[in-house]
């Protein structure tokens, strides 16, 4: 059967294997921005402890050489003029270190060390240590970490992609049987599943509800199989006592009444062959329109037939077909509204009615058993609809079921070309 269309809550969604993929992205860059940052910070600090040392040390040597000679050597000043303030008066004789940030001429960021001569008042020897190099290698190291982040996205996407792409197929085979259980397949199952995780887990849950829902099910169809076929034989007695009431009002309504039980536990025998795959379609050749047209006379209901002219002729079991086209009848006459019109045009046999229409429950879900759907589609026992599908699946056919724009139901069955 083939219901109208309906927009779910999955109609736009992203598939998995996209905001997996994207997840990951966005974590290894993430990660490679933690890692490029703390590596910048860490090199950072560690080129200015350097600094600092090289500039004490430098400064060692350098007054060590001036008290014994009275010689600067090589990068040692007394009292220069770029000197920081912090070093320019020294609160005692010891030796004291400080970051300069300035940039001036070939001269980068630098660490100023400093010390007195001799007693207050004395010269400051200070030594400068220009940090311009290793600030440069630093950046140097800052666009290779950033080079080699963009190799490593490069390299870290398609491999989450494919990675998503793995687990979101086998999500989908798994979501893929449960839509077929769900459809009334019971016999779908997952299959053999890889794996010790989640996804094998869902899966053999699946399978399991799948074998318990099998199970449940013949279970029911073999208690209504052998319910109805018990009943036979005392609604048959029914029909010949109430055959032998006096004519009346009383015995032309329990004749009704038990032609009614009977009817259902035939019905209920129907259902039951259909569910065990037991019937088969018997094929001949025969007039579309000369069947479709016998089937409405006999259900005795008024029904507006139109032919598209074709005389065209199908392959099918006319027994089946003229079932399904007078439970499609009846149906309209019971649940719809008049006037019920039955066009055939080719291969195909419409039957519309101008009542409230079919429940969107139906259209979703297909029908069901002793469901009739809302309470203004009037009584019966909702099994007009299940036997009609029913017997379009054996002869191989398509049963639509929609709503017409300006009202009322809408079936459509299409015969097999």
């Amino acid at each position: 059967m083939t219901v109208r269309p309906l927009r779910g809550p999955w109609a736009d969604r992203t598939p998995l294997r996209r905001k997996i993929a994207a997840l990951a992205a966005v974590t290894a860059l993430l990660v490679v921005a933690a890692v490029g940052v703390l590596v910048h910070l860490w090199t950072a600090q560690d080129i200015r402890s350097r600094g600092e040392a090289r500039s004490m040390n430098s400064l060692y040597a350098a007054m060590d050489v001036y008290r014994r000679t009275g010689v600067l050597t090589d990068g040692a000043e007394l009292d220069p003029a770029d000197l920081p303030a912090a070093l320019r008066d020294p609160a005692d004789g010891a030796r004291h270190h400080v970051y300069d940030g300035r940039v001036e001429g070939n001269v980068g960021p630098s660490v100023w060390a400093a010390q007195r001569t001799g007693g207050p008042g004395s010269p400051v020897l200070a030594v400068q240590i220009n940090l311009g190099p290793d600030r440069a290698n630093l950046s140097r190291l800052d666009a290779a970490m950033a080079v080699a982040s963009v190799v490593a996205l490069a390299g870290a996407v398609p491999l989450a992609v494919y990675g998503a792409g793995l687990l979101s197929r086998r999500l989908s085979r798994v979501a893929e049987t449960a839509a077929r259980i769900s459809a009334g397949d019971l016999d779908a199952r997952t299959g053999p599943t890889k794996g010790r995780d989640e996804v094998a887990d869902i899966a053999a849950t699946v399978d399991r509800m799948a074998d318990s829902l099998a199970l449940r099910l013949r279970t029911e169809r073999r208690f209504t199989a052998d319910v109805a076929h018990e009943l036979r034989t005392p609604v048959g007695g029914l029909l010949v006592a109430v055959d032998l009431l006096p004519p009346g009002e009383t015995e032309d309504l329990l004749r009704a009444r038990v032609r009614d039980l009977r009817d259902l536990v035939e019905d209920l025998l129907e259902i039951s062959r259909l569910d065990a795959g037991a019937e088969e379609a018997v094929r001949v050749r025969v007039p579309l329109g000369a069947v479709v047209a016998e089937a409405v006379s006999r259900t005795g209901l008024d029904a507006e037939i139109t032919d598209d002219g074709s005389a065209r002729t199908v392959e099918t079991d006319p027994r089946r077909l003229e079932r399904i086209v007078a439970n499609l009848v009846v149906n309209a006459h019971r649940h719809g509204a008049g006037p019920v019109r039955v066009t055939v045009d080719g291969p195909t046999v419409v039957v519309r009615d101008h009542g409230p229409g079919f429940p969107d429950d139906l259209l979703l879900h297909g029908p069901r058993r002793f469901h009739t759907g809302t309470r203004e589609r009037g009584s019966g026992h909702g099994l007009g609809l299940t036997i009609a599908l029913g017997q379009a699946r054996v002869l191989g056919a398509e049963l639509m079921l929609a709503n017409a724009p300006d009202g009322g139901a809408v079936a459509t069955l299409r015969l097999p070309a």
